[in-house]
């Protein structure tokens, strides 16, 4: 299925590419402010994922739903000259990256940015948080919402990227409430897919994992990364940031910093 694409940055084959995956509730105009700001001369490509944004919401919303719809992202928007390329996703968006690596392989991917990737995580605590997620989907009004977010791991989010969120992302519904531009079935999947089995990088590709240290209970599990560095040392580092889970929005240096690297270590 065709997703809804943006594309930052110089256009062309011969910038860097990065292919950016957001993370649940999420879409792809998030990295616009990191794009501009700190990645300027990289060519940014960000989808909104099945279920999100403009992009369609019928399902299946599963893992390999998400990759194959990604697969058709790369063939439409990384150039044949620009590959390999590098893969950063956040969160649910990690998970849905580590698969995505694993299938397009060391020919097409440079490296891979995991920034606080959630997946392996315990069951019980997926289905708490999905149901309490859907019993409380909507909001009054922007302000309400607003204040949602800044309870929800936000609160140190810069004001501006907070109202341009609830500018970009914020819609009327049915009953004259308002609530995210995301199907809240595909968001109830999300957290079934992300109890799944965590999935490793693939040997081979240089892969960081940035671990947002205010998360609890934490998104990164301790059996992934014991499994990261155990089964590929040489190609996974673990870098720890001192933020909530934002982490592009809350350690933009860190993630810019990060990314780039990866174009040296490859």
């Amino acid at each position: 299925m065709s997703l809804t694409t943006y594309v930052f940055g110089p256009e062309g084959p011969e910038a860097p590419h990065v292919l950016a995956i957001h993370g649940l509730t999420g879409h792809g105009k998030r990295w616009e402010s990191l794009a501009a700001g700190h990645l300027a001369d990289l060519r940014v490509i960000a989808p909104d994922l099945l279920g999100h944004g403009h992009s369609t919401w019928v399902p299946p919303w599963s893992f390999e739903a998400h990759v194959a719809s990604l697969v058709d992202v790369v063939d439409r928007y990384v150039a044949v000259a620009a590959r390999p390329f590098v893969i950063v996703g956040h969160s649910f968006g990690g998970a849905i990256a580590v698969r995505l690596a694993r299938q397009l392989g060391t020919d097409s991917v440079r490296g891979l940015v995991l920034l606080d990737p959630a997946q392996g995580l315990d069951p019980a605590m997926a289905l708490e948080v999905a149901t309490d997620s859907l019993e409380h989907w909507d909001y009054t009004d922007a302000v309400a919402a607003k204040a949602a977010k800044r309870a929800e791991g936000w609160s140190d989010v810069p004001e501006d990227l907070l109202d341009k969120e609830i500018d970009d992302h914020l819609i009327d519904n049915a009953d004259r409430r308002v609530g995210w531009r995301v199907s809240a079935p595909a968001a109830a999947t999300a957290w079934s897919e992300m109890a799944r089995d965590a999935a490793l990088p693939p040997a081979g590709v240089p892969t960081t994992i940035v671990v947002a240290d205010r998360v609890d209970p934490p998104f990164v599990r301790p059996a992934f990364l014991e499994a990261c560095t155990s089964q590929r040392p040489d190609t996974v580092e673990i870098v720890h940031a001192d933020c909530e889970h934002m982490v592009p929005f809350l350690a933009p240096e860190l993630t810019a910093r990060t990314i780039r690297s990866m174009f040296d270590r490859a």
